[in-house]
């Protein structure tokens, strides 16, 4: 099993070298209208990719969430394993929030964007998909009307919402609901099996992402963007320790064996730039770590709606950054009430790639920032999600097993 993981392993990173220099000749010898169809038509290795993943992960988080509760046996146990599972998220996406807005502060990464290098067609495709942050929009995202709808758009955070009510009834109800667990432990059991037959094709989802976006911006994006790119890697490092320190005071000498088992999972989502693509992967390494499956099927669903630190400091960074590049000062008081108001709009935003930039979006027009401003970014983002969308992986296996080990129910 191993062996054919590091395969898997190989394939990805050999995919990606291949999708950079694919890209790169196709940029340097093309034309701009063959740039352009090559672009498009390559990125549907990606998108078919991450549509194989979004197909399964509805039933996923719904049989092993009501799977997770039941499992868990009484309604005080879901109560205890839940609040210590969102003092982690919330602690976490605090902390994510706030090192991301000192940072940028700090360095003023906004100040070294070219106003000439705007992505402005890639803007205002954002602008269309963004609705101004309310509080009825928000209830509207977390609450869902019909759970059949909330599968077929893959929102995440609605289906965790039903999940829960489904498995606390399940767990109400008693023996009466155990054929209907049962089957869905053997529905959780079939979709783990169908992930390994999607990861297959992860190398070509990766190599249609590299190849498009390099094929269009060619090698020269790092040289105008480097030193936002670099202050930005700078914060994903200073998460990472803080998150790897907090992991090992609580799971000691453990960390580096989480960290071999979900390396794959890390490449997956770097390389795809979507930390939902490995949703299933993760729930099934973690289970092999030694997490127990009721709390993994518990604790990971609601992590990917809680819990995205790579995505929270990004927002941040982002949002302050564009305000910097215009000149727009904003005082502290100004920027903690817009972290408070991300920590907010960023719950279930899990679904897509570059989904975060719709929040910034959002955000910046909330506080008079020019949204056309995420244009600035645009160019650089897509490596920069590459990094938080690992972020997002790691904190929310850490979340797992940290909340696996205060309930005493880590092996190994």
């Amino acid at each position: 099993m191993m062996a054919k993981q590091n395969r898997l392993t190989l394939y990805i990173l050999v995919a990606m070298i291949a999708g950079i220099i694919v890209g790169y000749i196709v940029h340097v010898n093309a034309g701009q209208a063959f740039i352009d169809k090559f672009s498009t038509n390559i990125k549907l290795l990606t998108s078919i990719f991450l549509r194989l993943v979004q197909m399964i992960i509805a039933p996923l988080v719904f049989s092993t969430l009501v799977v997770g509760i039941a499992k868990l046996g009484d309604l005080k146990t879901v109560g205890r394993v839940g609040g210590k599972a969102l003092l982690w998220f919330i602690s976490a996406s605090l902390a994510s929030l706030l090192i991301g807005m000192l940072l940028v502060n700090f360095f003023k990464p906004g100040t070294a964007i070219d106003l000439s290098n705007a992505d402005a067609s890639g803007a205002s495709d954002l602008i269309g998909k963004t609705k101004v942050f309310s509080l009825a929009n928000f209830v509207e995202h977390v609450f869902p009307k019909s759970v059949v709808e909330a599968m077929a758009t893959n929102e995440v955070l609605q289906l965790v919402v039903f999940s829960i009510f489904f498995g606390i009834a399940a767990t109400a109800v008693g023996d009466y609901a155990k054929p209907v667990v049962k089957a869905l432990d053997a529905v959780a059991h079939i979709i783990l099996k169908m992930v390994n037959y999607v990861m297959a094709f992860a190398p070509l989802g990766v190599f249609g992402a590299i190849a498009s976006v390099i094929a269009l911006k060619g090698l020269e994006v790092f040289k105008f963007y480097g030193l936002y790119l670099f202050y930005f890697l700078i914060g994903i490092a200073v998460l990472w320790l803080l998150l790897l320190s907090v992991g090992f005071l609580i799971l000691r000498n453990r960390v580096p064996e989480l960290l071999r088992r979900i390396a794959q999972p890390l490449l997956i989502a770097f390389s795809t730039t979507s930390s939902e693509a490995v949703f299933p992967k993760l729930t099934e390494e973690l289970e092999r770590f030694g997490c127990r499956d009721k709390i993994v099927s518990f604790i990971l669903p609601l992590g990917y709606s809680f819990n995205l630190d790579g995505s929270m400091m990004y927002m941040t960074f982002a949002s302050l950054a564009i305000a910097q590049a215009y000149q727009i000062h904003l005082d502290i008081g100004t920027q903690l009430t817009m972290l408070l108001v991300l920590m907010l709009t960023s719950k279930g935003i899990a679904g897509v790639p570059r989904a975060s930039l719709v929040v910034v979006t959002a955000t910046c027009a909330m506080f008079n920032i020019p949204p056309e401003g995420v244009a600035l970014i645009l160019p650089i983002d897509h490596f920069c999600d590459m990094f938080r969308s690992m972020t997002n992986v790691l904190g929310n296996a850490l979340a797992t097993t940290v909340v696996s080990k205060w309930e005493g129910e880590l092996e190994g």
